[in-house]
């Protein structure tokens, strides 16, 4: 009987914790900060490419040299 009390008070705890997340992302401060976590992760990824792009000059350049030598 203590497994299934336990079983629903975490069943109900966890759809308390849905509910709560749900209206917050739903009220004007839930959408600015899902708004702000959009625009970091959009910075991040062109962040990401840049690094991705000079690493591939650096690669290119060692390789070229490595060729020459």
């Amino acid at each position: 009987m203590l497994n299934k009390q336990k079983f629903l008070g975490g069943l109900l705890l966890g759809a308390a914790a849905g509910i709560a997340v749900t209206i917050f992302f739903n009220s004007d401060k839930g959408k600015v900060v899902v708004a702000d976590a959009k625009a970091r992760l959009n910075n991040l990824n062109i962040d990401l490419d840049k690094l991705l792009a000079k690493g591939k000059v650096f690669l290119d350049e060692m390789e070229a040299k490595i060729s020459e030598a």
